[in-house]
């Protein structure tokens, strides 16, 4: 019983998403068309399997001529372009609406299928904001003008009050059933669309803002930083800034090779995040180069972090295959106290960092 029903799901599934015949199309639209269809022809069925007590030639005609119809659209949707589908099942909707509340009056509640249409244009194309709206309108005024025909008019086909009410109830849930089948799939891939959109913005900033080869932030994220250091910082100890290099580098590269100078950048690299403290801030500044920041950090205690992180480097040991070497770094460290302009600061770091270059390299200077 369950391999039977599951196969009777898979079919109307496949035959509820198969793809569409025109090429570069989406089949969203169509395929929220289909199963509009096929509600209202479970709707229509049971419509007329109420109104069973008029069984005539006229009461078969009605049903099954809009039965076939709406089954006809239906085959259509796999061979014509999805637009083309949406506006004959709109004209076919209008027309069914219209001639049920001729035949039986306003009670039974089948005008409200127009904001079911209102609900699919909106969502049915992206822009055509005029066309969508010229709708919306043509809409409203086809229901008002409805309410005055058919509103205190009795129907051409006379229905007791107890099929009234069940017509009214099986109407009413095929309406929220379409609304909400439209409003689910294309806000669900809105909010889909959305999501990945953030995502990707995300990806976008952190690549924009990180350096590729080290996994560090970029010289300019460490300038956002700094100027939101500025605008932001509170209290009066401002925040220490240091400007290092690898100390001859080029000889590394030059000796082992620029993809062996990549595996000490990396190295360091990852000394720094796992030494230099959440609170605080590490970017490759350029080449060799990096900076580190200490917000509401004086020098001498941001002194006593870069000497830690300066014995921890010479202490390092860079492999790749056979070859290791060992390097050093010099630190120039500045201090930020809203006297000096950040500019300058930058200047003073990188002037201390030469001035230890030449006391001999493997220095912090403050």
């Amino acid at each position: 019983m369950k391999l039977w029903l599951g196969n009777i799901f898979n079919y109307i599934r496949n035959l509820i998403t198969k793809d569409v015949a025109a090429k570069n199309e989406s089949k969203k639209l169509i395929v929220i068309i289909r199963i509009l269809l096929l509600s209202v022809i479970v709707c229509l069925f049971l419509n007329g399997i109420i109104c069973i007590s008029q069984l005539d030639v006229r009461t078969i005609l009605f049903y099954g001529g809009f039965l076939a119809v709406f089954i006809g659209i239906f085959a259509l949707s796999y061979r014509y372009r999805s637009k083309i589908i949406f506006w004959m099942f709109n004209i076919e909707m209008i027309i069914w609406i219209c001639m049920i509340l001729h035949m039986f009056g306003w009670n039974i509640g089948v005008q409200h299928f127009l904001m079911v249409l209102l609900v699919l244009s909106f969502f049915s194309s992206y822009k055509q904001y005029a066309g969508k709206i010229f709708y919306a309108i043509f809409l409203c005024a086809l229901r008002i003008v409805l309410f005055y025909i058919y509103h205190e008019r009795e129907g051409l086909w006379s229905v007791n009050a107890a099929e009234i009410n069940l017509l009214q109830v099986i109407n009413t849930i095929t309406i929220f059933w379409c609304i909400s089948v439209i409003a689910f799939i294309f806000s669900n891939n809105s909010q889909e669309l959305e999501s990945k959109l953030i995502e990707y913005n995300i990806q976008l900033e952190k690549q924009a803002n990180t350096d590729t080869l080290t996994g560090l932030y970029n010289r300019r994220k460490a300038m956002e930083y700094m100027e939101y250091l500025l605008k932001n910082q509170s209290g009066s100890l401002g925040f220490s800034l240091c400007i290092c290099d690898i100390d001859f580098f080029k000889k590394v590269n030059d000796s082992y090779g620029h993809d062996f100078g990549d595996e000490v950048l990396k190295a360091i690299s990852r000394l720094f995040m796992d030494e230099i403290g959440e609170k605080n801030f590490v970017a490759r500044w350029g080449g060799e180069e990096f900076l580190l920041l200490f917000p509401e950090c004086n020098g001498d205690n941001a002194w006593n972090i870069l000497e830690k992180l300066r014995r921890k480097i010479k202490e390092l040991k860079v492999k790749k295959g056979d070859m290791e070497v060992s390097v050093t770094m010099t630190f120039g460290l500045a201090e930020y106290d809203f006297t000096n302009g950040l500019t300058a600061t930058i200047t003073e770091a990188d002037e201390k960092l030469y001035k230890g270059k030449k006391r001999g390299r493997d220095i912090v200077i403050f």
